[in-house]
């Protein structure tokens, strides 16, 4: 009788739960029997261990196999067992040192001759490992992305044989993080500068870049909100390395790959306004992150925002609140981080040209409340700044008119302000809960009682009123300023006033 056992991860969502994979031999008939919640791409890695042990020139036990994988009611999925599988029989037949693998873990899925084929969720597994105190060992198509974790121990192989032979110590297996190092790639991002005119539009995305607030962008068409919007990343801080790993991760386990050479770059997500609910939300089974959680760290742009379906928009609700979105299915549930920057664009009404000098809007009051009408309450709540924007002026549009202000020096002065916003909370300004809002925020008598009239013309809720504290208090941050004046207060108020009005209003 033979029992060997070798540590694994499985795939939970972001998480990388452990997994005993736990192999035993015992007379009888030759067969091969899977249990512990395995799915069909598991339960058919019998096949191609069997076929890869042989090709490696092993010896396939001619008895009963009985592979556990534990725990028992975790859900098992993917080619991810192969290896373990693989090294479990091979150390239960004697055939290598069962004491080596002590210590290890492995993943990857096994081609028929052997060969160690890439696999998704790599990060969150090599992150696990090292707080776990275990080394892992993980396919060659894996190392760029497994070196992305600098403090684990990860090393690669290209084939069964070549793992067996690391196991022993007669050829060492070299580490992820030199097998896998590259050069960061830098692409080019839009420069503020492109974007002519709108300064009150580049003071609202400077102020919504320094504190990491929520802005709806509304106004004509051509008037440049998309233009605008696309700038954002550029003038945001570096992402630090916890927030890119966590980013990393995501993007690891979303099956649409990672680039290991771009992990550094915040995301910028803008997808088309026929999406749906799950695509924005995530979902599957098993459950993978949406654009929601793809744009985490980052900035999640939607553009033509009324068109969007309500159930679609309304999955935004709780995420911009919590930071967090979490997948419930009748079988599984999961749960993926989405602390994004929402940037949304829409016209004013269904021809784009309510308010507009030229009174080329033909649209009816009740054509225009119906439009606006599919954006909720709620939801617009949840949005900080509010900006309406007006259609440019021949004279900026022309090939000499003046650049405006870079990103790079837009940029210093949000960097200024997040340090500010750091040494103070911890977090930018936008994530301060009621208790940073409390201490960071506090009005002298002038501007509550200026606080106090807004909240009743405006009819603000109290959400609303510490959407405009934060506010505040980032525009008091970009001018270098211990407390928050009237004049801060004021600016952060006008962009809690009402979209461009009715036709027929004032």
């Amino acid at each position: 009788m033979g029992l060997a056992l070798v540590h694994s991860r499985a795939r939970a969502g972001v998480l990388a739960p452990p997994v005993q994979v736990e192999v035993h031999l015992s007379g009888g008939l030759p067969s091969t029997q899977i249990v512990g919640l395995p799915a069909a791409a598991v339960r058919e890695s019998r096949d191609r261990v069997r076929a890869a042990i042989l090709c490696a020139q092993f010896e396939y036990p001619q008895r009963r196999i009985t592979i556990n994988l534990a725990p028992a009611d975790l859900p098992k999925d993917g080619g991810r067992f192969d290896l373990p599988i693989a090294l479990g029989i091979l150390a239960a037949s004697g055939q290598i040192d069962r004491n080596r693998l002590a210590g290890c873990e492995f993943l990857g899925e096994l081609g028929l001759t052997g060969e160690l084929r890439p696999i998704d969720g790599v990060l969150p597994a090599v992150l696990a490992a090292a707080r776990d105190g275990r080394r892992l060992v993980v396919p060659a198509g894996s190392a760029a992305e497994a070196a992305l974790a600098r403090e684990a121990e990860a090393y690669v192989a290209r084939t069964l044989l070549e793992t067996c032979a690391g196991l022993d110590g007669r050829t060492p297996l070299p580490r992820a993080a030199e097998a896998g190092a590259g050069p960061l790639a830098t692409l080019p991002v839009p420069d503020l500068a492109d974007v002519r005119g709108q300064a009150q539009a580049r003071r609202a995305l400077e102020i919504a870049a320094a504190g990491a607030h929520h802005l709806l962008m509304s106004g004509p068409p051509g008037c440049g909100k998309t233009l605008l919007a696309s700038r954002l990343p550029g003038l945001l801080p570096e992402a630090s390395e916890a927030e890119a790993l966590e980013t990393a991760a995501v993007h690891s386990i979303s099956g649409r790959g990672l680039d290991p050479a771009r992990w550094r770059q915040r995301p910028f997500r803008a997808p088309h306004h026929g999406a749906s609910a799950v695509a924005l939300a995530g979902g599957g089974s098993p459950p993978r992150p949406g654009e929601i959680s793809l744009a985490h760290n980052g900035v999640l742009f939607l553009d033509e925002l009324p068109e969007w379906s309500r159930a679609a928009l309304e999955v935004l609700r709780e995420p911009l609140e919590s930071g967090r979105v979490t997948i419930s299915r009748a079988a599984r549930s999961a749960e993926f981080p989405a602390r994004f920057q929402l940037v949304a664009a829409m016209n004013p009404c269904p021809c784009g040209w309510a308010g507009d000098p030229s009174s080329r809007c033909r649209c009816t009051p009740d054509m225009v409340r119906r439009y606006r009408g599919r954006l909720s309450g709620p939801l617009l709540d949840r949005i900080d700044l509010h900006l309406a924007m007006a259609r440019l002026p021949p004279a900026l549009l022309r090939a000499d008119a003046p650049p405006g202000e870079s990103s790079a020096a837009v940029r210093a002065r949000v960097e200024a302000a997040r340090d500010r916003q750091q040494a103070r909370g911890g977090v930018p300004n936008a994530h301060l809960d009621a208790a940073g809002v409390a201490t960071a925020c506090r009005l002298d008598d002038a501007g509550q009682q200026l606080l106090d009239q807004a909240a009743e013309r405006l009819q603000l809720t109290a959400r609303s009123l510490h959407r405009v504290l934060r506010v505040a208090r980032t525009i008091a941050d970009l001018d270098a300023s211990d407390g928050i004046g009237a004049a801060h207060l004021a600016e952060a108020l006008g962009y809690r006033t009402p979209l461009a009005p009715l036709p027929g209003q004032a």
